[in-house]
């Protein structure tokens, strides 16, 4: 068995009304002094009592016979299984996971601060119930290696030449989102975890460098600007010189 196998359980409802008849029985044989009949019904009773269980709706219960594994129950209700099955509750609504911000280095070993948001659900319970020991804390770590994976396949900006690194972690968000929840597929795989999104929650240069880096931002928008000036006022005495020609001004 490698997948999960759907079984549908017994009513809780009318095992319910099966214990209560045992356990009723047990005390009106007991008043009447019938012992040897009394006490397996009684025992009959208390067993039926622990089998009950419920599901909410986007719940799932897997079911295991002494390290066997026997289904699982989907449908939202109260249901009864065999009292010796031992019941795991495995949540298949989607769930959002917001990871710590950690400090890694980006392609050109800038380090930087970087966190992701990722959307999650279980999509078959028997690789999440038995494929890992513990899938909640399986997507942490997994998350996490593929955050530092990803901060070193890119560079936090360019700022040499725009046309070295065409995709950046600040400007080509789409591409690294698309990335980041790639390599997240492949690395739940194994857990059957469906990614339903991942994306970067937070981004910034590591604090010992942040400031350094700000004013070379700074310094950069002002040599930006100051070109622009310089190409605005060249563009003017261009036009001023074609309007000139276009009159016949010149002598």
């Amino acid at each position: 068995m490698s997948k999960e196998k759907n079984v549908k359980a017994l009513s809780g409802y009318l095992m319910l009304l099966v214990a209560l008849i045992c356990l009723g029985g047990s005390a009106g044989l007991f008043i009447v002094r019938f012992i040897p009949v009394a006490i397996p019904l009684a025992i009959i009773g208390i067993l039926i009592l622990t089998g009950f269980f419920y599901i909410n709706p986007n719940g799932s219960i897997v079911l295991t016979l002494f390290g066997a594994y026997k289904g699982t129950v989907r449908e939202n209700g109260f249901y009864w299984a065999n009292p010796f099955y031992t019941k795991k509750r495995i949540s298949l609504r989607a769930r959002n996971f917001d990871s710590e911000r950690v400090k890694v280095n980006d392609m050109l070993g800038n380090p930087i601060m970087i966190s992701v948001i990722l959307v999650w659900k279980v999509s078959d319970t028997f690789k999440a119930a038995f494929e890992v020991d513990d899938y909640q804390n399986f997507v942490r770590v997994q998350t996490d290696a593929a955050v530092r994976k990803l901060a070193g396949s890119y560079p936090y900006d360019d700022w040499e030449d725009h046309d070295d690194y065409k995709i950046t972690l600040r400007s080509g968000m789409g591409e690294v989102n698309e990335a980041l929840e790639k390599e997240l597929c492949e690395r739940l795989q194994i857990a059957s975890i469906e990614v339903m999104e991942a994306r970067i929650g937070y981004l910034a240069y590591a604090e010992e460098i942040a400031s350094a880096m700000l004013k070379r931002q700074q310094a950069t928008a002002i040599i930006a600007a100051r070109e622009k000036i310089v190409e605005g006022a060249v563009g003017m005495v261009e036009n001023a010189l074609e309007l000139i020609k276009t009159k016949d001004l010149v002598l």
